[in-house]
């Protein structure tokens, strides 16, 4: 299953905006868990196409390891927690409760001329975010 690359819904003001990033990295408990989060992704992306503030997004997908990382630039912290908060995303991230081994998240910010930020970037910063809680 292909993962989606950057999109850019609505283009930051200038490149030295400063955005706010989150990435997402999601575990399922079993393949059947992941296909179901694979499907659940169209609609959340046309969420995202539509969402106030969206700055851009991206999925990678690792199936056979039951894995998902999100990448996104928010115009400010708010605008990523009104996204969380509408529908379908709200709904379907209580429904995935049931079906994830594990999430982590992390959040930072950047200049808007950093955007698209890079897959390495966004797995080092959950990474370093893991060892510091263990």
């Amino acid at each position: 299953m292909p993962g989606i690359p950057w999109m850019t819904p609505t283009a930051p003001a200038s490149p030295d905006t400063e955005v706010y990033v989150m990435a997402s990295r999601f575990e399922t408990r079993s393949l059947l868990g992941a296909l179901r989060f694979f499907l659940k992704a169209p609609g959340i992306i046309g969420q995202i196409r539509k969402a106030p503030g969206a700055h851009g997004a991206a999925l990678r997908t690792r199936v056979p390891r039951r894995t998902f990382l999100t990448l996104s630039a928010w115009q400010d912290r708010d605008a990523l927690y009104r996204f969380a908060a509408s529908e379908p995303h709200r709904t379907s991230s209580r429904a995935a409760a049931a079906y994830m081994k594990e999430s982590a998240f992390t959040c930072w910010t950047a200049k808007a001329s950093d955007l698209p930020i890079g897959w390495e970037e966004a797995e080092r910063r959950l990474a370093a975010q893991q060892q510091a809680r263990h």
